[in-house]
């Protein structure tokens, strides 16, 4: 891992999964921002509707985002879920601003050559869902089970879904680029459960940062002061504020 980094506050750049919302990061976003923190959560719902490939819209978005920041704040990225395939472009993107990469139970990007969004079997399971083209919510995926415990309350269940698109089975068919260097800033992982164990792994092998904080794949909305904690304190842990 790189030496740490002293400079002033960097900004918290949440990056939303593709598949659902920026709702999914609101109450962190909520909670770092009341600490003090800047912290944003740029929408990428337009995703479902771009031309493929769909990646430039993905580090478009982030990077517009964060050129609304003051050009001398550095920023960490905070990706969730397959959000973390697109962490490279977009610390390619924005260098040399970013200083940190944190992937929060997320898909990590390979170490060489392009990512596949989602993996055969993946794939295999969502074809019979496409209708008129498109897969439904991604929380119409999955047996009601498996998805009530991922919600803290009815309320923020009904926002996080009304706000999820429905992408195009294209979408998980894509290769990701992975630029070369990307990782040379610090990186972490913040690990909830099943099924990213392995991901979290990955991590390890590389030299990362990796913590769990025990939950469901949306644990941020379950608990997020817990998380929150996480995420500060990893961060803060590669990157020093100039005092």
């Amino acid at each position: 891992m790189s030496a740490k980094v002293s400079r002033m506050d960097p900004a918290v750049v949440l990056v939303h999964s593709p598949s659902v919302g920026p709702l999914t990061w609101a109450p962190v976003e909520a909670r770092l921002k009341a600490s003090g923190a800047t912290a944003l959560a740029p929408s990428l719902r337009g995703v479902a509707d771009a031309p493929p490939p769909f990646w430039p819209f993905i580090t478009e978005a982030v990077g517009r985002a964060i050129g609304e920041l003051p050009s001398s704040q550095p920023v960490v990225l905070v990706a969730h879920s397959n959000a973390g395939l697109f962490v490279p472009l977009i610390a390619e993107a924005t260098r040399p601003r970013v200083v940190g990469c944190l992937f929060v139970d997320a898909a990590l990007p390979a170490r060489t050559g392009p990512t596949p969004v989602a993996p055969p079997e993946l794939l295999d399971f969502l074809r019979p869902k496409v209708t008129g083209g498109r897969l439904p919510q991604w929380t119409e995926w999955w047996d009601e089970s498996d998805v009530a415990p991922m919600f803290p309350d009815p309320e923020t269940r009904r926002g996080v879904s009304a706000e999820q698109p429905r992408l195009p089975l294209s979408y998980y068919q894509e290769q990701v680029p992975v630029p070369d260097g990307w990782d040379s800033v610090p990186c972490g992982y913040l690990l909830f459960g099943p099924p990213y164990e392995q991901a979290a792994q990955d991590a390890r092998e590389r030299g990362w940062d990796v913590e769990q904080v025990p939950g469901h794949h949306l644990h941020q909305l379950v608990d997020p002061d817990t998380v929150t904690a996480s995420i500060t304190r990893m961060y803060a842990r590669w990157c020093s504020p100039v005092s």
